[in-house]
């Protein structure tokens, strides 16, 4: 079975940054495609691992990725 999860990546220093917002999971890597497959490898040992229970629960809510603006300065 497969779920469509969301990947937040963001640069950091000299790598990248992953992160899974649903589960709370994330990973890192040299280039975005590192990251990416990074979490990918991170969230299938997650699954692994983890109880139906605590998968339920992380998975309880949908997650919106948007943007906003704010008055700075």
């Amino acid at each position: 079975m497969n779920r469509r999860l969301t990947a937040v990546i963001q640069r950091e220093n000299d790598g990248y940054v992953a992160l899974c917002p649903e589960l709370d999971v994330a990973s890192q890597g040299d280039t975005i495609e590192s990251a990416r497959e990074n979490l990918r490898e991170a969230l299938e040992l997650f699954f692994e691992c983890a109880s139906p229970d605590e998968i339920h629960e992380r998975l309880g809510e949908d997650v919106f990725v948007t943007q906003i603006e704010v008055a700075i300065g």
